[in-house]
């Protein structure tokens, strides 16, 4: 071995020695403290109690507030907030809160306060968690606002606004919607367009917001001055959301092109943030399609056809193409086997309107042929009730779309035929023009003159025209349909249909 390997292998092992020594100090003091947070981790299930003494121990452990001791108070918080004890939970919360200034990265602060935060929601089932958690934000928020922390205070209020729309508690969200506003805006009240994307947040919780309280008018406005921010990239689901709510706004108005426009842009943006609601959009989107009775597939688009064949949605397809073939039976009995599909409140608002027009639809189809039917055939054919079919007829009756009468006494229906009509109405005009060819011939002019004597000796022809008059030729009253005797459509004795 030379002198250079010699000194190399002894400076080798010193500067290893030297290395090994000092980072065995260092490492264990980690390695203890790793020791109790795990070891706690393995008795959380079985003994919490104790494992929150073990968690609590751990920042005693840190000379300097750290990593390990961030991850100890939060489990403690966690594991106290789960036995209900809440006032313990919200004193080492706030301790919590003091790490978030130095002692951790912000991405990380940022990342573990919102998981924080949910955990705390998800579990505010009584009053007293509600409390506790309302606790929670009162100490984040005011954290933030020390910090000068802008962006986290934002956000964290938002968190909360969204929390109050879930639980309807529209007062609350009002005021902190307001202050929002202010929050996102210059001193003159126009929006700062630095803050463009929490300003699109905030919109969209304030649309979902008269979206609920159907208040059309307020929500008409905030939209149109949603869709005209453009200093924000704001994520696809802000924008799901503004649009799916523009859509339920269009609907109300059955304005259902635009509707269907925004459903579709709503879905798009879903998908592309892999929400969940692009399924129920979808649906949204399918349901406008029957509305507008249009014969176009929603599931032809390059967006959408992946989803044609989708278990969540079957049902729906299948809806849309028993509308398209005009298959009442099938319609209702897609309907009949999936309630699941009217558990969506929308759905079931506005799934009425279509089935309407397909059971109006299945009646004039099937009474074409007739010129009289009873209500009750008409329900069992369509498998409706009669009060039901009733007010379908009466509707078609007020939108001239059926010349018909209705007897609710006997539960009849007369169909004066559109070509009895004209018929009665070409033979009331060649009498007439017989009686004044008649007068002019015989009576005007140079014509002659003739008795009532010299009538009766015309015999036949004389009897012709008095038989006109008698059968009624051009009276008014005239009418279709009595007995089964009577003559139906354009001469020919109708269809009877009981």
């Amino acid at each position: 071995m030379s002198d250079d390997d010699d000194f190399m292998q002894d400076s080798g092992d010193e500067d290893y020695d030297f290395e090994y020594e000092g980072s065995d100090d260092d490492d264990s003091g980690d390695i203890g403290i790793e020791n109790k947070y795990y070891n706690a981790k393995q008795i959380k299930a079985d003994n919490p109690e104790e494992a929150i003494d073990e968690f609590l121990g751990v920042p005693a452990l840190e000379q300097d507030k750290g990593d390990w001791g961030f991850k100890g108070l939060k489990q403690a918080i966690k594991l106290e907030f789960k036995l209900g004890r809440y006032d313990d939970a919200i004193e080492h919360y706030r301790e919590l809160l003091t790490y978030v200034k130095s002692a951790v990265t912000r991405n990380y602060s940022e990342k573990s306060i919102n998981n924080m935060l949910d955990f705390i929601e998800k579990g505010s089932d009584d009053e007293k968690a509600y409390h506790c958690m309302e606790e929670f934000y009162r100490l984040t928020l005011k954290t933030f606002q020390n910090t000068n922390n802008e962006r986290l205070w934002l956000k964290t209020n938002i968190k909360l606004a969204r929390l109050w729309l879930e639980r309807r508690e529209f007062t609350q969200l009002t005021k902190k919607l307001r202050e929002l506003h202010r929050a996102c805006q210059r001193e003159d009240g126009t929006d700062d367009p630095s803050k463009g994307t929490y300003s699109l947040e905030v919109y969209a919780l304030e649309i979902q917001m008269y979206a609920e309280t159907k208040n059309n008018k307020r929500l008409k406005a905030l939209y149109e001055r949603a869709l005209r921010v453009r200093s924000a990239v704001p994520h696809p689901k802000i924008m799901g959301i503004i649009r799916e709510c523009g859509g339920k706004m269009h609907m109300s108005e059955e304005n259902w092109e635009q509707a269907q426009s925004d459903f579709f842009e709503s879905f798009r943006n879903y998908d592309e943030a892999g929400s969940m609601q692009r399924i129920q959009v979808l649906k949204y989107l399918v349901l406008t399609t029957m509305l507008m009775k249009s014969d176009i597939n929603p599931f032809d688009s390059q967006e959408t056809k992946p989803y044609k064949n989708d278990p969540r949605i079957s049902a729906m397809t299948d809806l849309v193409d028993a509308y398209q073939r005009d298959d009442i039976h099938t319609y209702e009995d897609i309907l009949r086997k999936n309630q699941d599909v009217l558990a969506d409140p929308f759905i079931a608002e506005n799934i009425d309107e279509v089935s309407r027009n397909m059971r109006t639809k299945a009646v004039i189809k099937l009474i074409a042929p007739y010129t009289r039917f009873t209500l009750s055939f008409i329900s069992r054919q369509i498998k409706i009730s009669v009060s039901e079919v009733q007010e379908i007829l009466g509707f078609l009756i007020m939108d001239k779309k059926l010349n018909a009468k209705i007897d609710q006494e006997n539960g009849t229906v007369l169909v004066e035929s559109a070509s009895d009509s004209e018929r009665l109405q070409a033979v009331r005009e060649w009498s007439s023009s017989l009686k004044v060819l008649w007068r002019s011939a015989l009576n005007d002019g140079e014509g002659f003159r003739v008795d009532e004597s010299s009538l009766s000796q015309m015999g036949p022809m004389h009897s012709s025209f008095q038989a006109a008059a008698a059968a009624g030729f051009g009276d008014e009253t005239h009418s279709v349909g009595k007995g089964r005797g009577w003559r139906g459509r354009a001469g020919f004795h109708g269809r009877v249909a009981a």
